[in-house]
């Protein structure tokens, strides 16, 4: 018997390891959670800034998907960086091919902190229905904002949204959760004075989400376990790269 559900992570390489895979991996293993993983990009990264990036053809990567996803019950995928919205659209559909009930959660990745661009902003405009065709995005707040901007924010009646807070100027650190248009305010712990910032503690946040949704947790449930796990994880250390804990 499989006693840890399977999750996939679909999302690039990073060799620093703070964020996409290896960071998701790290974290599914801590949350109790089987982790594979579909790469869709190489980088040249460091904790502190991008250098390259290497895109892999978006039907290799619709193969690997069709593979994991034949041969391992999957109960939650996680979507990291994309090309575009053709890329992932067509990951979308190869992940549902497989199994139609499977919760899927896109960490929209458009910039890294460093500036460096990863999505290609001139497809925007077709987010608008793919995005409502999964379970939950989790933009930072400065990427809710262009979405925003761009009238391409989801039906949350379709597709739920968990603005992260790191990013805000006001009420630093609360997120935002909107389901079926209702607001839920996820606030920080009162000492979460002394966390630091973190290279890829988005990647983090997403995939410990994902995680909890493997598990059986509703939506609510599993962005304030997301939110503990992430808190836990700014506080591990006071370099770029933070430690993982259960």
């Amino acid at each position: 018997m499989q006693e840890r559900p399977y999750v996939i992570s679909i999302a690039g390489f990073d060799p620093s390891g703070g964020a996409g895979l290896l960071s998701d991996s790290k974290t599914f293993e801590q949350s109790k959670v089987m982790g594979l993983g579909v790469c869709t990009a190489l980088t040249l990264q460091t904790a502190s800034k991008c250098l390259s990036l290497e895109w892999r053809p978006v039907d290799e990567v619709v193969e690997v998907i069709q593979v994991l996803m034949e041969n391992y019950l999957i109960s939650a995928v996680k979507i990291g960086i994309v090309k575009d919205a053709e890329f992932l659209g067509k990951i979308i559909k190869a992940v549902k091919a497989g199994n139609p009930e499977v919760k899927i959660v896109w960490d929209p990745v458009l910039k890294s902190t460093s500036e460096f661009t990863f999505f290609d902003l001139e497809t925007l405009p077709q987010l608008k229905h793919i995005v409502n065709t999964i379970s939950l995005m989790t933009p930072n707040y400065n990427e809710y904002r262009i979405l925003k901007e761009n009238n391409l924010l989801p039906d949350t009646n379709k597709c739920s949204l968990l603005i992260k807070g790191g990013h805000r100027k006001d009420l630093l650190g609360t997120d935002v959760l909107v389901e079926n248009g209702t607001e839920t305010l996820l606030k920080p712990k009162d000492d979460n004075k002394i966390c630091f910032p973190k290279h890829g503690s988005g990647c983090v946040l997403s995939s410990a989400i994902t995680a909890e949704l493997a598990k059986g947790e509703n939506k609510e449930t599993a962005c304030r376990k997301g939110k503990l796990y992430i808190e836990k994880f700014l506080k591990s250390n006071p370099s770029l790269l933070g430690t993982h804990s259960s």
